[in-house]
């Protein structure tokens, strides 16, 4: 079992707390310092769940500038730039750890991003983006750990920036950002996840493989959280999900799906059957696969 090293989050972020969770929430975003941020969305999350912070649904804040906090390293580059290692040598390992670390990295940052950004929401969506944002830390610090036993730290890669991109693109409209980042960015991991562990395995990598599982597990609940607010959202305006999913993919330029797809994860996700029907076309398949294909 690998088990992070332990940090605390930093005296900025300490002194926000005397508010509420949603402004501990923008400090946590603009914190530089990985570590710290990851340690300082644990904090948040455990501190609303003993009572001894609470949200301010109707708190407006302003926009800070140089959002999201991050530090100088790792660089960032055009995804094409990124080369692609063998999983067989443990370079090409730390290389893979690495893009997974970075994965994590941004999922804290939207995650935070969503707790602070849209005021007026119920306070269970606050709680369910702070649960989010905590154990996206914790993802993030397994792997580190993990990495730092190949001799390497988070930023010793490049890296690029496609996640952010659409936290951008989204960030004026709740509704946009609950289906295009979790619903899309987010579930395409659920895909990725089971043959990257399977090469893992291959390699001999038991323990990053174990790492992966983690990562699946919780990643289900966070694309069924998105499910959940998505589908409260539409009801709420007196919209269709499945038309106003594909006018919002239009218009803010979703990447487009590909399979192979994991039904099974997307199922327990909370993809109704007609979703899965269409993510079947795309594949080119006869039927929404089970488990056990």
């Amino acid at each position: 079992m690998i088990s992070a090293a332990p940090s605390v989050p930093s005296a900025s972020f300490a002194s926000s707390l005397s508010n509420c969770a949603r402004t501990g929430a923008l400090a946590a975003l603009r914190e530089i310092d990985p570590a710290s941020k990851a340690a300082a969305a644990r904090a948040l999350y455990a501190a609303v769940l003993d009572g001894s912070l609470a949200c301010a649904e109707d708190l407006r804040l302003d926009e800070p500038s140089g959002l999201p906090g991050r530090p100088v390293r790792p660089e960032l580059v055009e995804p094409r730039k990124l080369g692609r290692r063998s999983m067989q040598s443990p370079q090409g390992r730390a290389v893979l750890l690495h893009a997974l670390a970075h994965i994590e990295f941004n999922a804290i940052n939207l995650a935070l991003d969503a707790v602070w950004r849209f005021a007026g929401m119920p306070a269970a969506f606050y709680v369910d983006w702070l649960k989010v944002a905590a154990e996206e830390a914790h993802h993030f610090s397994l792997l580190v750990a993990r990495l730092a036993q190949f001799g390497h730290a988070y930023g010793d890669f490049p890296a690029h920036d496609g996640l952010w991109d659409m936290c951008e693109r989204t960030r004026g409209d709740v509704l946009a950002r609950m289906a295009l980042v979790p619903r899309t960015l987010e579930a395409r991991g659920l895909d990725a996840s089971p043959p990257i562990r399977a090469r893992l395995q291959q390699a001999g990598d038991q323990a990053s493989a174990a790492i992966l599982d983690v990562i699946l597990r919780d990643e289900i609940g966070h694309v069924l959280i998105g499910n959940r607010w998505f589908r409260y959202l539409c009801e709420q305006a007196g919209l269709d999900p499945h038309f106003t999913y594909a006018r919002l993919a239009e218009q803010y330029h979703a990447p487009k799906l590909r399979g192979p797809f994991n039904f099974e994860a997307r199922r327990d996700a909370g993809f109704d059957e007609a979703e899965l029907a269409e993510l079947v076309t795309l594949a080119g398949l006869d039927r929404v696969q089970s488990g056990a294909d």
